[in-house]
């Protein structure tokens, strides 16, 4: 017992912790040490490339990243203070009540499993995630159901610039995510070999098969580059440079087909990937394009197509 009439307060026996608690209790900052902000400070420092990008991320897809970041920040001001005992299933559950954006705050509560299973290994906590073993405790989600169709594709096309329309032929031939058609490579003996940015998946396309790429490629060999995707100087294109041009170029196409505005304004770029999984043959095929693990994952997200049936007489 001190002077103050206050009692002491143990500040364990491991140095860099008891540094954490001192500055804690005496320059009166937000607590950590125990606390599920602990575990967030440190996941950024390590995966995310810290909270300024001094280093590098370990993961190497930018919108990840991004994303990453703004939801540990929402999950951070609700439970950053709570000791990990008192973050339960009604807890979490109370939350997406509260949440006006239903489906980020699922995305918020996958994160936070994420973090709590480093937490795990960290030895920041020994309990269990809480929703362990429970099914449907989240929002329901449905699909997004978006088909692009020619006439939409066509419309857009019709005013986009060459940088465009390159990006939109080579993530509807291929399947590629958008950060992977603006990052992706020169072809090289016939090859556009190319690596996932999400789930670092290695693949090729013989260009060959592919009229689409053939002639892109035909026509950016005058360009000095080793990018596929880049403007007529050979500068590289950027997230902010697509995402200026389409915006521009989906606005246009819109004022000029009245009829169809609305459906053209419901088109993102990343819906060229779901025109790649349509124009592939079959289920199968539209797995295989894009890489997924479980078709269930293609049929739901992606192919909008039907199942093509044989009438028998």
């Amino acid at each position: 017992m001190r002077g103050t009439g206050k009692p002491d307060v143990s500040l364990g026996t491991d140095y860099a912790i008891a540094i954490e608690k001192w500055h804690e209790l005496h320059n009166e900052k937000p607590k950590t040490i125990g606390r599920i902000q602990e575990a967030i400070n440190r996941f950024v420092d390590e995966y995310l490339g810290g909270e300024k990008g001094e280093t590098t991320p370990a993961y190497e897809n930018k919108d990840t990243v991004r994303s990453y970041k703004k939801q540990l920040k929402n999950i951070g001001a609700a439970f950053g203070q709570m000791a990990w005992h008192e973050v339960t299933l009604p807890v979490m559950r109370e939350y997406l009540d509260l949440r006006s954006a239903k489906t980020q705050g699922n995305r918020e509560m996958s994160v936070l499993s994420i973090l709590w299973g480093k937490a795990r290994i960290w030895g920041m906590t020994q309990l269990p995630w809480p929703a362990a073993g429970v099914k449907d405790w989240k929002n329901p989600e449905a699909a997004r159901q978006f088909e692009v169709t020619d006439q939409l594709f066509d419309a857009v096309y019709a005013h986009a610039d060459q940088v465009l329309k390159d990006a939109m032929d080579i993530s509807s031939a291929t399947g590629m995510r958008i950060t992977d058609a603006r990052t992706v490579r020169m072809p090289v003996d016939g090859k556009l070999r190319f690596k996932s940015s999400k789930k670092g998946k290695v693949a090729y396309f013989e260009v060959a098969d592919s009229p689409v790429l053939t002639a892109l490629i035909k026509r950016r060999g005058t360009v000095d580059s080793v990018m596929l995707l880049t403007t007529h100087t050979g500068r590289a294109v950027s997230e902010s440079m697509l995402r200026d041009r389409y915006e521009y170029a989906r606005e246009k196409a819109a004022q000029a087909n009245p009829k169809i505005a609305t459906e053209i304004r419901a088109m993102w770029l990343r819906d060229m990937r779901k025109r790649a999984a349509d124009l592939a043959e079959d289920d199968d095929e539209a797995s295989k394009l894009l890489q997924h693990s479980d078709k269930k994952i293609t049929n739901t997200h992606y192919r909008t197509k039907g199942t093509k049936l044989k009438a028998v007489r």
